[in-house]
């Protein structure tokens, strides 16, 4: 069990690029990124290209401070899936982590909960760290279900979870009402969220756990308001979509996370 307290947890970045780059458009992006936080070591910083990019941006940020990571996993490792992609898959193309439960699979491609925790534990199994992204939508907050939904996907999502996985798992706390709409949660937004799940983590695996487990912000983080949503103590990093795919603007995200100190290029 890890013995991090608040204050001294890793700040995490992840880049999600989602179906935004071929394969040239990646390793150019890609080199990009390297050229200015490859020697990055304070804040953890994960790129998760499309899956067909994978293997061509590995070979890019190889031997760099920077993480490979997919976007996506089936829980079974082999078989008639069509269109799936397993936890060996990723792992033999270099991947470290994987998103697990992102609202855009949740609400478009319809995943629930017991989903999201057979995807869960199939990474976990392979030796992937998993960042689980949970999160309201607008009408939920508006009806003050903020912390019941939450809460819901928090306990179906980590069922069966045994406290000591914890340290490979970052949860992503990304409103569905703030991801690619240019509206973003306050930073009293983000606390209060941030902080409710703490609460639920320390329930759920008790509060030493709770205390070092990473949760991050997503929900369109950008290079303007990264520091001051970063300077929040309870937020330890972010998962970042549109701003991940400029390099300078996901370079000044990883500084602020870092409290400015992020190696650039």
């Amino acid at each position: 069990m890890s013995s991090r307290k608040i204050g001294t947890r890793r700040k995490i970045v992840g880049g999600n690029w989602k179906m935004n780059t071929t394969i040239d458009g990646a390793v150019d992006l890609a080199q990009e990124v390297v050229r200015r936080l490859g020697n990055t070591r304070n804040v953890e910083v994960v790129l998760c290209p499309p899956f067909p990019n994978l293997e061509a941006v590995y070979r890019v940020i190889a031997g760099t401070g920077l993480q490979l990571g997919g976007q996506n996993l089936f829980w079974e490792d082999y078989g008639a899936y069509t269109g799936e992609v397993s936890a060996p898959m990723l792992t033999a193309a270099g991947c470290e982590w994987v998103i697990v439960g992102h609202s855009e699979r949740r609400h478009i491609m319809g995943e629930s909960n017991e989903m999201v925790n057979r995807k869960l534990h199939a990474a976990l199994h392979h030796d992937l760290s998993v960042m689980l992204a949970i999160g309201e939508t607008k009408e939920e907050r508006h009806a003050g279900a903020m912390e019941r939904v939450l809460r819901v996907q928090l306990e179906q999502s980590l069922e069966r979870i045994d406290a000591g996985a914890m340290d490979r798992i970052v949860i992503a706390y990304e409103p569905v009402w703030a991801i690619g709409t240019g509206e973003t949660a306050t930073p009293a937004q983000a606390r209060e969220a941030h902080a409710f799940v703490r609460t639920v983590l320390g329930e759920l695996f008790g509060q030493e756990v709770a205390e070092a487990t990473r949760i991050q912000y997503g929900g369109s983080v950008t290079a303007a308001n990264a520091a001051e949503l970063m300077g929040e103590p309870e937020i330890d990093g972010a998962l970042v979509g549109g701003a991940s795919l400029k390099p300078d603007d996901f370079a000044e995200i990883v500084r602020a996370a870092g409290g400015g100190r992020a190696i650039l290029g």
